[in-house]
């Protein structure tokens, strides 16, 4: 395969940024997108310019850092993260555009890689729970009914990708914040700190700049993992009683 690629090209958070054309070939329809972005790189290396930089760790859909947006779509035409997407999904001659997650709480640190740290104070406002210290208690001394169970293991899949906010019209992190409140007050060990933990993220989602909500869906449509829509509508109503 023969690609066209426009990649958003950015030295820094503070210098001005602007989509740069690459002429790529000799792409295998088995590589994934971010096979094909090294393929690049060692392409650019070799004429002695800039290597294109991207966040990656895991590359098996576990970790949620690859994320960008390919021809406008987070994380590309399928609902996977970009390491999971393969080159099959497009034709020979193909001129794709590849742009950072946009979001005035995710600046840009260099090209496609942005600061997600907002997601980690997000969670740090609230993601805990009170562990008493002793020996473990028996596995089974605090029973979960099995529809709480796989509900709040339904939330609890979410990665942290970003794809939400960057698929939302408004930039809004509810989807996020809703998995992280959901899945943990849920379940009986998340009890103690289910009203401070649900104000207290959802203030520090507030301060970090996210949009508001207005419940388009978009964010549930981009999600890898699925993370329901539903779970927005469980986050408000947690928020609500924890204010009585």
């Amino acid at each position: 395969m023969n690609l066209t690629l426009r990649i958003w090209r950015q030295p820094g958070p503070d210098a001005p940024g602007a989509l740069t054309t690459y002429q790529v070939g000799g792409i295998s329809p088995d590589m994934s997108f971010l096979e094909m972005l090294d393929t690049l790189n060692e392409e650019l290396i070799l004429r002695g310019e800039e290597p294109v930089a991207f966040d990656h760790d895991c590359r098996e859909g576990i970790c949620g850092a690859c994320g960008m947006v390919i021809n406008g779509r987070a994380h590309g035409p399928e609902r996977t993260t970009t390491c999971q997407l393969h080159m099959r999904h497009f034709e020979d001659g193909d001129t794709i555009d590849v742009e950072p997650w946009r979001s005035a709480a995710f600046p840009v640190v260099r090209d496609l890689v942005v600061d997600r740290s907002a997601f980690d104070r997000i969670i740090g406002s609230g993601g805990y729970i009170t562990a008493p210290t002793g020996s473990a208690p028996e596995a089974h001394a605090t029973p979960v009914p099995k529809e709480t169970a796989d509900l709040a293991f339904e939330h609890a899949e979410c990665i942290g990708c970003g794809a939400c906010v960057a698929a939302c019209p408004n930039g809004s992190a509810m989807l996020f914040t809703a998995a992280k409140v959901v899945h943990l007050n849920l379940l009986p060990q998340g009890a103690p700190e289910r009203g401070s933990r649900v104000r207290g993220m959802v203030a520090a989602m507030d301060a970090e700049g996210f949009g508001g909500c207005t419940n388009t869906g978009e964010c549930a449509t981009a999600c890898p993992k699925g993370i329901p829509l539903s779970g927005i509508s469980v986050l408000n109503r947690e928020y609500l009683r924890s204010l009585r």
